[in-house]
């Protein structure tokens, strides 16, 4: 659901794996790896969901962090 009341995005299951698989052969023909650690900085939308699916798909160490943090802030939950 969107913040908006009655704005809301469906996605089947084949549509969340179809682009969980497309996000993971990126990330991999960008280099990551295995182990490789990936920061996730979206709104929460189905294609951040996507994002967090690939990078484990892939195994890649991943963390979330949304809007709302000071420039600081964001640089140290990266660094943690």
């Amino acid at each position: 659901e969107k913040d908006e009341p009655g704005e809301e995005v469906q996605v089947t299951y084949r549509e969340l794996l179809e682009l969980t698989c497309r996000l993971g052969n990126t990330l991999k023909r960008q280099g990551v790896k295995r182990g490789d650690r990936v920061t996730i900085y979206m709104p929460p939308c189905p294609l951040a969901v996507a994002s967090m699916l690939a990078c484990a798909r892939i195994g890649a160490v991943h963390a979330v962090v949304f809007a709302g943090f000071s420039a600081e802030s964001l640089a140290d939950r990266i660094r943690d």
